[in-house]
């Protein structure tokens, strides 16, 4: 955790010079210096909170047939995850997150919240990012059912985890009709949409209530998935 905390902070540095080298001029996509710095380190925090990078417990357990032990459980598999999953989210939150922040605030200078309620809304924004992002990557994993090997597809989402949730930079850093594009995929919501609140740009009501649209989706896809799965299972299984 610490070692992850360290090597987020590394990375926290390069990206902060890299967005100040872009807003030279005195800002950058409507973002100034304190913003950019504050969107870097917050950022960096945020991705092994949400998690952001390649998640392969569940097709392990697909190919082992260890899935089978999940199935007699009488929790429903989908939700079991899910909960170890917001349990390690909060459990990141005291080191990934806080971590490279105090670094970042000691270094450079960060635009905080100015209203108290964004705070409020923060901690919503995130656990819905943090749902949306287990979703996807459950999604993901149940490939497994159908390939064995999900690695492929693992490498896909952690290639469009990096570039278009806003982790290698902001959204708006994009041309517009891209932007609309990538606000209609789930990407932006896991990381981008809790940015936007902490540095209160945009309705954070309708980031939220976004947020929770696509959070929402995308775990009623990965229940239809796990059902149909389920269903190949039995015929293969007997």
């Amino acid at each position: 955790m610490f070692a992850s905390a360290f090597t987020n902070s590394v990375f926290g540095f390069l990206k902060t010079y890299v967005l100040l080298a872009a807003a030279s001029t005195g800002s950058a996509a409507g973002y100034d210096p304190a913003e950019l710095a504050m969107f870097a380190w917050a950022g960096q925090g945020l991705l092994g909170v949400v998690q952001l990078f390649s998640w392969t417990e569940v097709a392990d357990r697909i190919r082992t047939g260890d899935i089978v032990t999940d199935l007699l459980r009488p929790m429903n598999p989908l939700t079991a995850f899910l909960a170890a999953d917001l349990g390690r989210a909060g459990h990141a939150l005291v080191i990934r997150l806080t971590v490279p922040i105090a670094l970042g605030a000691v270094f450079f200078p960060l635009r905080w919240p100015e209203q108290a309620r964004t705070w409020v809304w923060l901690v919503v924004s995130v656990g819905l990012a943090t749902v949306t992002s287990f979703a996807t990557r459950y999604l993901i994993n149940l490939l497994a059912f159908w390939w064995l090997d999900a690695r492929g597809p693992n490498t896909l989402w952690l290639f469009g985890g990096s570039l278009f949730s806003g982790l290698a930079v902001p959204i708006p850093f994009f041309p517009e009709w891209a932007q609309t594009v990538l606000w209609c995929t789930p990407f932006p919501w896991m990381l981008q949409a809790p940015l936007d609140v902490l540095l209160e740009r945009g309705d954070p009501a309708g980031l939220v209530c976004g947020g929770a649209l696509v959070a929402g989706v995308m775990l009623g896809f990965a229940a239809v998935l796990q059902r149909v799965a389920l269903r190949r299972l039995v015929v293969q299984g007997g």
